[in-house]
């Protein structure tokens, strides 16, 4: 039996799991302490209760995917609208730095998959799927790839095993980061001051901006207004684009979109915008997308995931916490700005962009804004990390072809 809810059902569902999600974090002290997102907290816990309805008589649920991607759409688009030019200038020597962390994950994902599956004793295949494919890559990644892995090594169960890693990370990748996050300001306050007192003559925009016009029925108005025109030409953009050299996920495009508007009309219309109205609604929609994504979760699917496969997982889950602390919070100078982008990067590194920026919220709501990571994560994860990883995939592809 599968039980399908239609947008409206699905909508109210994903807001019920929000306000678990803040009343549990507010509530459960080590929740608080740790930073874990309120919608991984109010998804996980309700994506617990269909498992166990769906194992007490075999029920399964269908939410509605339209609602999910717009929300997601429109969430990028807040992070494009929320960026000006100065700003993208000023981040590109730490984009860089980032950009060269992550590409140095995916290797080692890769290396720890293949190896540990040699070691264990299965298909290394299994291991590169337990990899970047569905690690940094996520569901798409791990779908697109699955089929390549059933014809090329014609492995039993592929697509199954690369969902469920994909969920598997995506439940960790928003559970582990507010703990490195906090391991590391702890470790901070034994010496200097965490936060980054610098002054930047760069506007602060999307999580704390520096100007903000009040939240009114006109901003509001205005910044859908301006969602609603990048979502079109998003959606025109990716179908002219899809089948060529240009073809990249919807959501770039509209990320690409809001900037050049946000842009155009900060300076050369001279206008102000809202920063304060595409915070807002940036964060509704970041709330509502991660809400549905995670009560969507099939965990009996997990329940079934190959114990080789899993000790393969829960080894990638500690080393991006080891990587996140030793790694990418040296590499981004070991200051608030690396700590935020530390716990950034557990976010997408093992599941989802949606999931990094959730981790950063979580900790710059409670210690203080941090512009540099919300500009560099989720243009990393917009743009290069899937280019990198496509390049490390058919190198590693090549490995495991020749190990068999």
């Amino acid at each position: 039996m599968n039980f399908i809810f239609d947008t409206y059902q699905t909508l109210a569902l994903a807001s019920i799991v929000l306000l678990i999600g803040y009343f549990l974090v507010k509530r459960i002290r080590v929740l608080k302490d740790f930073n874990i997102p309120e919608p991984v907290v109010g998804g996980f816990l309700v994506a617990i209760l269909f498992m166990i309805w769906h194992e007490v008589n075999g029920t399964s649920f269908t939410f509605d995917k339209n609602l999910q991607n717009t929300m997601m759409l429109v969430f990028f688009t807040s992070i494009g609208l929320s960026a000006n030019f100065a700003r993208l200038i000023k981040g590109g020597k730490p984009l860089v730095i980032f950009l060269v962390a992550a590409g140095l994950l995916i290797f080692c994902q890769n290396i720890i998959g293949v190896g540990l599956a040699e070691v264990l004793g299965i298909d290394p295949a299994y291991g590169l799927i337990a990899g970047s494919v569905t690690l940094t890559g996520g569901h798409g990644t791990g779908a697109a790839w699955a089929d390549t892995f059933t014809q090329a090594f014609q492995l039993p169960a592929a697509t199954e095993i690369a969902m469920a890693c994909a969920t598997f990370g995506l439940v960790f990748g928003g559970i582990i980061g507010g703990p490195v996050a906090r391991f590391l300001l702890n470790h901070q306050k034994q010496g200097e001051n965490p936060k980054n007192d610098e002054v930047d003559d760069v506007e602060e925009a999307f999580e704390h901006p520096t100007y903000q016009r009040k939240v009114n029925a006109r901003s509001i108005i205005e910044t859908i207004a301006m969602m609603s025109f990048c979502l079109l030409i998003g959606k025109y953009l990716d179908g002219l684009t899809k089948g060529t050299h240009l073809q990249l996920p919807t959501f770039v495009w509209c990320l690409f979109t809001g900037v050049i508007i946000r842009n155009s009309l900060t300076h050369i219309f001279k206008f102000r915008v809202a920063d304060s109205a595409i915070d807002v609604l940036g964060s509704v929609g970041l709330s509502i997308f991660l809400a549905i994504a995670l009560m969507s979760l099939k965990l009996w699917e997990l329940a079934g995931l190959a114990t080789d496969v899993m000790v393969i997982l829960a080894v990638q889950v500690v080393f991006m916490a080891i990587f996140a602390i030793f790694v990418t919070y040296r590499m981004m100078g070991k200051d608030y700005d690396a700590i935020v982008l530390s716990a950034g990067h557990c976010g997408f590194g093992l599941g989802a962009t949606p999931t990094a920026v959730a981790n950063m919220q979580a900790v710059t709501s409670r210690f203080g804004p941090s512009h540099k990571a919300f500009l560099i994560v989720p243009m990393v994860g917009a743009f290069f990390i899937d280019l990198i990883n496509a390049a490390a995939l058919k190198l590693f592809f090549g490995v495991v072809s020749y190990l068999h």
